[in-house]
């Protein structure tokens, strides 16, 4: 939204001649309003001090980054336990349309998206060895009958067991490229950071299967390129590294880092010939670029992606065959990405964020607009109804808006208290109903939060500046 409101300006200054707009006709603006999203009715526990916050997380050492303090400080999250956290409304909300932005561009290339149950039998990770592998990371459970099950952090084993079953698959068929987004869980030796490092978090993992090598890697370009679109709907401008394999295998990985101070990956970048790595690819005492010499830059990150060329580790484990165009059983190539939703949410309120006020990626804020009426007892209090006609007027003139809009009825308080709320939760866009709301006609302050823009606007102006808005 950045320069949005500045193009307003000059409406603002010339909304006396051109806005057609008086005060009475707009008490009548909205026959059969839906009801109104107010603030008084939210559950969203806020205002905490900091020795509260210390106390909620146990170990005043825990409390070390921006995001995990804000996001305690204002509601959005509530520690149920070391590494989990009960997430509330306004995440919900945020994380639900990142789910629909991925959802977008996973399904643009072809993504197909399936459930997969978290208990996962323990048999399929024997299988490739994991289960001993993993180690300690594993949260691991028995049933009442003895069986052996592990809390899923992964579905490699799941998915490859799934398309395997299926027995009549051709070349025809694929590529397959079968996603899904669900809670996964990690035994964290120590979990921090809040929604940047726990024990149970959500992520969305895509596992594809091709006919050869060559349709593979064109499949793993096609996924990095579909990461890289999402990531720049979200303005957040991460960086694709190379990496390591890991327990999870295959011949090629890469990382998509978001680069933060609390970052606990470490990459380099070459300036000259872009070349981009994980420290912990290259040898310990390297300082220069293995392509071209270049020096390399060393920056800490966030990993909120990851993709992995599997090849047939897994395929040729449990037999997941296709009948080749020569009508012979081959075996499919596969790859898997991941992107951590949980983490991508908190990654992105620690970098975009002040110390003391959350700024959501454009896409992702809760609500785009909050409404601030004036106090009941002050002098503009007549301007209350009108605030709450503009609320109707939005929400049925901006149908995409519908649901986007808060109104904020504590009219208890000063609107230099509600507006200081505002501030902190990081809505896209304040209406502010104040003293110019009694002129005729009615002119409304419009802040946008992001820009720190300031403009006064008609009723009009609000519905034309409101328009341009997008969302999920």
């Amino acid at each position: 939204m950045e320069g949005l409101l500045t193009r307003f300006r000059a409406l603002a200054a010339c909304s006396h001649q051109h806005s057609g707009y008086v005060h009475h006709r707009f008490h009548h603006c909205a026959p059969g309003r839906g009801k109104r999203l107010v603030l008084s009715r939210a559950f969203q526990p806020q205002n905490l001090r900091e020795d509260q916050l210390l106390s909620l997380e146990g170990r005043s050492g825990d409390l070390t980054c921006k995001s995990q303090r804000l996001m305690l400080q204002v509601g959005l999250i509530h520690p149920a336990s070391s590494g989990c956290y009960h997430l509330l409304p306004y995440t919900v909300r945020a994380m639900e349309k990142l789910v629909r932005v991925i959802d977008q561009e996973m399904q643009a290339i072809g993504g197909q998206k399936v459930n997969m149950p978290s208990l996962s039998p323990a048999e399929l990770w024997r299988a490739t060895n994991r289960w001993d592998l993993m180690g300690k990371e594993l949260l691991r459970l028995r049933d009442r009958h003895g069986k052996e099950y592990c809390l899923g952090p992964t579905h490699e084993e799941a998915i490859t067991a799934l398309v395997a079953s299926q027995k009549t698959l051709s070349y025809k068929q694929l590529p397959f490229l079968l996603y899904q987004v669900t809670r996964k869980f990690r035994d964290e030796p120590r979990p921090r950071f809040g929604l940047l490092r726990g024990r149970e978090f959500y992520m969305k993992d895509m596992y594809t299967f091709d006919s050869s090598p060559e349709t593979a890697r064109q499949t793993y370009s096609l996924v990095c390129d579909a990461y890289a679109s999402l990531f720049d709907r979200l303005g957040l401008q991460c960086v694709k590294v190379q990496a390591d394999v890991g327990s999870i295998g295959g011949t090629m990985s890469h990382e998509f880092q978001l680069p933060v101070d609390v970052g606990e990956d470490r990459f380099v970048v070459c300036y000259r010939c872009s070349f981009s790595a994980n420290r912990e690819t290259l040898e310990s005492s390297q300082r220069n670029c293995p392509a071209c010499q270049g020096p390399l830059t060393e920056t800490k990150g966030i990993e909120v992606g990851h993709t992995f060329y599997l090849g047939t580790k897994y395929s040729s484990i449990f037999n997941a065959q296709f009948i080749n165009v020569h009508g012979k059983p081959s075996l499919a190539e596969m790859g898997c990405y991941g992107l951590g939703v949980t983490r991508i949410l908190a990654a992105a309120i620690e970098v975009l964020s002040t110390e003391e006020c959350i700024r959501w990626p454009g896409l992702l804020a809760p609500f785009q607009v909050c409404l601030i009426p004036p106090k009941k007892g002050s002098k503009e209090e007549v301007a209350i109804e009108l605030t709450g006609h503009l609320y109707d007027h939005i929400t049925e003139a901006a149908p995409q808006l519908q649901g986007e809009v808060l109104l904020d009825d504590r009219t208890h308080l000063t609107i230099g208290n509600r507006l200081k709320d505002a501030h902190t939760f990081g809505y896209p866009f304040v209406i502010i109903a104040g003293k110019k709301a009694l002129e005729d006609p009615a002119y409304f302050e419009v802040r946008c939060q992001n820009t720190g823009e300031v403009v006064f606007l008609t009723k009009e102006g609000v519905m034309e500046l409101l328009s341009q808005v997008h969302v999920v």
